[in-house]
């Protein structure tokens, strides 16, 4: 080897079968890389009606993998993903929350437990085909602002980030697609999954029948406390649904309030009801990038509230607990769901507060800060 000449750097690529992560074993390959693509098998339990599509997309990704002449291995990580994301959605559910698994699966599996074997076996780094983009450390939205997936990553650390690749980050969901087909792979147009990160096209609500123990119960109208229909479970539903409900007709129901101990579901007809606004939201394990405030103080509790759930992460990620000094107001932008608007807001002392009222989302979601295109971190609403 000449002394010129730079030693190639091994990638661990996650490949899922899809086409985001099988353009992105084109693109490394052809940026000089050694490729090993890995599919992570986190789940393959059926469930009534829907087969778990886990040896189809195995073997969607072992076919690019061999078309691309790539070397390629599965990581078995169905144990740790059943404690680390199944286990803390359902424990979140029956709290009368709405966790984020998605979000859940980034922190703990595809950028922890991936990034660590993968390191362990001889990665200089990983890749995912996520739409995000890496620079300087900082984790930026994507090109294609429609698909940027920045909000689900924002709990990703410091060191795994550093080491990490987006591959199509600068590219448009249309010109991936072109480049598969362009290369003659078979998934340039399969459908993407819609439902449950992990189990294909089942519906979150029939996934959680299948672990939750649940009775009947009264669905009321806040406004009259009168009993205006019959629900399944109250962790089945969240704040702002409307659809679903089946609930008399004309002007639709929305659920308001939750009341998991008593099993009741509060709706109104009402969009001004003052349970579906609000004009700050308050976190727990928030975490903090770069050079900026690294420290919340506690927040007005809600009701219910565990004052141990308050923590900050440093840069690097991890959270830590017990952070209870002032901090100074950030002026920042906020978005509150996946691909929703940006929006401007403050975090102050563990709150992010708005100028005007927003239509509230459901504890256990996420709020997402960014300054212009880099994203800030975040934190879980309490």
């Amino acid at each position: 080897m000449s002394a010129l000449t730079k030693p190639t750097k091994t990638v661990y690529l996650g490949m899922s079968g899809g086409v985001d992560s099988s353009v992105s074993a084109i693109l490394l390959k052809e940026q000089g890389y050694k490729v090993v693509g890995v599919y992570m098998k986190n789940w393959s339990k059926d469930l009534p009606g829907m087969k778990c599509p886990w040896a189809e997309d195995l073997a969607d990704a072992k076919r690019v993998a061999v078309k691309l002449g790539i070397d390629f291995e599965v990581f078995d990580f169905e144990k740790e993903y059943k404690q680390k994301v199944v286990d803390y959605m359902l424990a979140e559910f029956k709290k009368g929350n709405t966790p984020n698994p998605d979000i859940m699966c980034n922190q703990e599996v595809k950028f922890k437990l991936f990034y660590d074997v993968a390191r362990e076996k001889g990665a200089d780094l990983i890749a995912t085909g996520h739409y995000a983009r890496v620079k300087d450390g900082k984790l930026l939205r994507a090109i294609d602002e429609n698909k940027d997936q920045t909000y689900f990553l924002y709990r990703v650390s410091e060191d795994a980030l550093k080491h990490t690749i987006f591959p199509i980050g600068e590219m448009l969901k249309t010109d991936v697609k072109k480049l598969a087909a362009k290369h003659g792979l078979d998934n340039a147009y399969k459908k993407e999954s819609m439902g449950v990160c992990f189990v294909g096209e089942v519906g979150m609500k029939d996934f959680l029948k299948e672990y939750i123990e649940t009775e009947s119960g009264e669905i009321r109208d806040i406004d009259t406390n009168e009993v205006v229909g019959v629900h399944e479970g109250a962790v089945f539903y969240t704040i702002g649904q409307r659809k679903g409900l089946r609930v008399g007709g004309g002007i639709p129901y929305y659920v308001v309030k939750k009341d998991i101990k008593k099993n009741i579901v509060y709706v109104s007809k009402n969009l001004n009801n003052q349970n579906l606004w609000t004009k700050e939201l308050r976190l727990k394990d928030v975490i903090l990038r770069g050079n900026r405030c690294l420290e919340v103080s506690e927040p007005v509790p809600r009701e219910g509230y565990d004052p141990s759930e308050v923590s900050v992460a440093r840069d690097d990620g991890l959270a830590r607990t017990g952070v209870k000094k002032p901090a100074k107001p950030i002026s920042l932008m906020v978005r509150l769901r996946h691909r929703a608007p940006l929006i401007p807001a403050k975090f102050e002392g563990g709150k992010v507060i708005f100028k005007e009222e927003i239509k509230a989302p459901a504890s256990g979601q996420s709020v997402v800060f960014y300054d212009k295109e880099v994203c800030l971190g975040g934190g879980i609403i309490i």
